[in-house]
């Protein structure tokens, strides 16, 4: 990285990632704080705090505590029980990324007159002078492709990505470890981050202490718009499109395959090639560069975050604000509520949610 004399609020989780991130960024001469934010009363975040507050000590740098419990219940835990009532499968880390990372601790870093906030991500920014001389910022993918986070990332905006640095989006996960080493970092055995932090167990377990079971009938879909009633389920938010395993039907395997919200209805199939679609309604999309690229437009997709990027065509549906996603090859269990992400090479243009 280059020298940096400027100042800056470094997330701290007390994991590898964002302790290599810290170490790294205080070589280039940044005036550097660490904060640790404390979104959930779980012994896994009273341990991290802990660790990061371990990490800032031998850093050498100032350290801070933000106490965001109540507003990442209402911003992040709400909207993720909302989306499971509606019937969808929501991505809350793509939430926090935008509403907590780089809303309220940018807030709080521009407020302690900082000039950058800085994470842990596995993602890339390249700064760019466009034709009209302005500066413009690039989000590109993670060196490490099989680390890289860019997907949970499509919600920045040029005025957000102007303040944030990346300090690990050059470097692999093993360069990491390495680097951990190298800097006397005692993170290596900290236990790896999981997707949903403020999940204890499993997602139903969960769902069930706020969410109370609605029983109906679960459908199979013997042939297009042909149902036959096989079973009961517990409630349509314990189930998401494309599972097969915990639905608990005798004769299997069954794959969920459909919703129906208004008849309570759980939609199963036993022919998995049902789950396959080759197209995608999108909703909320919010394109990186600030406007809209010229369509129609070929791009490179991601459906959920480990899924393989698969080429498609992109339009907007005329007087709308919804987008189809045309793929040249049908995609399995493409679920509402979960984002959609598209590149073009290098570059994450933008993203939306499925709908």
């Amino acid at each position: 990285m280059k020298k940096i004399n400027k100042k800056a609020i470094m997330a701290i989780s007390g994991g590898v990632d964002s302790s290599v991130a810290a170490a790294l960024l205080k070589k280039t001469g940044v005036e550097l704080t660490g904060v640790f934010m404390k979104l959930a009363d779980l012994p896994k975040f009273r341990e991290s705090e802990k660790r990061a507050k371990k990490i800032a000590k031998i850093l050498k740098i100032p350290f801070l505590v933000l106490d965001l419990r109540k507003e990442f219940k209402k911003r992040i835990i709400d909207y993720f029980l909302d989306g499971y009532r509606k019937g969808v499968t929501p991505n809350p880390c793509v939430v926090c990324n935008k509403e907590i990372k780089f809303g309220l601790l940018l807030k709080k870093a521009l407020a302690l007159d900082a000039d950058f906030i800085a994470t842990g991500h596995y993602a890339r920014k390249q700064k760019i002078e466009n034709r009209k001389q302005k500066i413009e910022y690039k989000l590109l993918k993670a060196k490490d492709k099989n680390k890289d986070q860019s997907y949970f990332l499509w919600m920045l905006n040029q005025e957000k990505l102007r303040r944030i640095l990346f300090p690990i989006g050059d470097y692999t996960r093993k360069d990491v470890e390495n680097l951990a080493r190298k800097f006397k970092l005692p993170v290596l055995r900290a236990a790896k981050s999981v997707e949903i932090c403020f999940i204890k167990t499993t997602i139903n377990d969960f769902l069930s202490k706020y969410l109370k079971s609605k029983p109906g009938p679960v459908v199979e879909q013997v042939h297009y718009g042909v149902n036959k009633i096989i079973g009961r389920h517990l409630g349509l938010w314990f189930y998401t499109i494309g599972q097969r395993k915990g639905i608990g039907l005798p004769g299997g395997p069954y794959f969920v395959l459909d919703k129906n919200l208004k008849k309570n209805l759980l939609i199963v199939t036993k022919n998995e090639k049902d789950l396959y679609k080759k197209e995608l309604l999108a909703k909320n999309v919010n394109w990186i560069s600030g406007k809209m690229l010229k369509l129609p437009l070929k791009v490179r997709v991601k459906i959920r975050y480990l899924h393989k990027a698969a080429t498609a065509t992109m339009v907007k549906i005329q007087n709308s604000k919804f987008y189809i996603l045309k793929f040249d090859k049908p995609q399995r269990a493409i679920t509402p509520g979960q984002s959609v992400v598209f590149y073009r090479g290098e570059e994450l243009l933008g993203g939306g949610i499925i709908c």
